[in-house]
């Protein structure tokens, strides 16, 4: 008799759920442009939305906390003179976020702590260098202020934003560019285009350096609409999101070394279709509830926060969910990336975040008397005596008896002072 093997794995269990209706960002007017970015992004401080305006093109910035109704006269971060089509945070500044529109520019925005309170129109760079629509903004995951864009005149853009200037292009895509992804030190990364085709490009050696691939070592059929598939790798955990633009569910795998290399784990479906999805960077997940990823979901006029959780009884820092992850440090500088260098990112431990719920807390098996605070001229009587060891009640008689007998002895050198200054006053009269 065969007995099936069922595959270990700790996040075999994972379970997305979305958030209470009051912790949701209502009355938001996503963006209808029919472009194929994700229009939004979200960071531990921030949440970023291309919203719908008049005159230009515009996204909403709110504080991450800030849940609920969305005043419709919300500033908004305006400036673009079209649609923005695409935003992304800076992975080490939270209060930075470039964006790119339909005007041919990118702009790099930096959003103050306090809440806005009239619309932000004035970036700190305004990056100009193609001719046609720009659709996409991606920073370097590791060297500071390089900025990738990419735009409808098929060129991608490599930019210092520190200085406003372009570092290098590259013109060796046929057709329009899809997306763009970063490998994770920044030395690489990959299109996706319209002529159908995966690039590997080296942006420092300005080439193409892997065009056909053999077969793929998985293949997957997705029964889904025919919106664009919006993937989310999750570097920490192995785990691909993949978000159907237009359908209405989020279909999770983990990635593996061994055949069959991607194993199917769940799909968290609701009813509604998403616009849009925003991914929360591993530091900004709750580490005391076993969340994993926290997806923000666009519908059409709000956001809602999805969690994935691995449930765990024990209410311990779970070390195995969240080796150190990438920090907000930069690795290098650009010069040193531009000149060869590459560097993973700057790890950070995830512990720093976690914060024993109160059932942890230190428990005292007897009663503690510094926490009794006797109300004023509360008696010994009231005290309950029976409650306290001998040893202890006897030496609280002694410390009463002791402080009688000063209190008395005070008492006595005030009547002495009274005394001797009633004759000094009467002898000077």
């Amino acid at each position: 008799m065969s007995r099936s093997i069922v595959r270990q794995s700790k996040f075999r269990h994972v379970f997305g759920q979305a958030v209470k209706a009051d912790q949701c960002y209502d009355d938001i007017r996503v963006s209808k442009v029919t472009w194929d970015s994700s229009f939004c992004a979200v960071n531990p401080k921030f949440l970023a939305v291309i919203v719908e305006s008049s005159g230009g093109g515009a996204f909403l910035v709110l504080p991450v906390h800030k849940t609920g109704r969305v005043d419709k006269n919300y500033p908004l971060v305006v400036g673009h003179s079209g649609p923005v089509l695409d935003i992304d945070w800076c992975p080490h500044d939270d209060n930075i976020l470039a964006s790119c529109s339909e005007d041919c520019t990118a702009m790099v925005w930096q959003i103050p702590d306090h809440t806005l309170t009239r619309p932000l129109s004035d970036p700190v760079v305004v990056l100009e260098g193609h001719s046609k629509r720009v659709g996409i903004v991606s920073w370097h995951p590791t060297a500071r202020n390089i900025l990738l864009t990419a735009g409808s005149d098929n060129l991608i853009i490599i930019w210092n934003v520190g200085t406003g200037e372009p570092l290098l292009s590259m013109d060796d895509h046929p057709d329009l560019i899809y997306s763009i992804s970063w490998n994770r030190n920044g030395s690489l990364f990959c299109t996706t285009c319209k002529d159908r085709r995966l690039r590997v490009c080296d942006p420092r050696k300005r080439e193409v350096v892997a065009t056909n691939f053999e077969e793929p070592i998985a293949l997957l059929e997705l029964d889904t609409s025919n919106g664009v598939l919006l993937p989310y790798y999750d570097a920490d955990a192995n785990m691909v999101y993949l978000c159907g633009k237009g359908d209405s569910s989020i279909r999770y795998f983990e990635v593996t070394d061994e055949p069959p290399y991607v194993h199917y784990l769940s799909t968290f479906s609701s009813k509604e279709p998403q616009r849009g999805m925003g991914f929360m960077p591993k530091r900004g997940v709750d580490v005391t509830k076993c969340e994993i990823a926290r997806l923000f979901k666009l519908h059409d006029k709000k956001c809602e926060p999805i969690t994935m959780t691995v449930p765990r009884k024990s209410d311990l820092f779970q070390d195995d969910l969240y080796p150190d992850t990438a920090g907000p440090e930069p690795a290098m500088e650009p010069e040193e990336w531009l000149d060869g260098r590459d560097e993973d990112p700057i790890l950070v431990s995830m512990r720093e975040g976690y914060i024993p719920p109160k059932s942890r807390e230190l428990k005292v098996v007897k009663k503690n008397v510094l926490d009794s605070r006797p109300t004023t001229r509360r008696s010994m009587s009231a005290l309950d005596t029976n409650s306290l060891p001998p040893q202890l009640l006897e030496r609280l008689l002694e410390e009463i008896q002791n402080l009688k007998a000063t209190v008395l002895s005070q008492e006595k050198r005030i009547c002495d002072l009274e005394n001797k200054l009633s004759q000094y006053t009467n002898g000077t009269d």
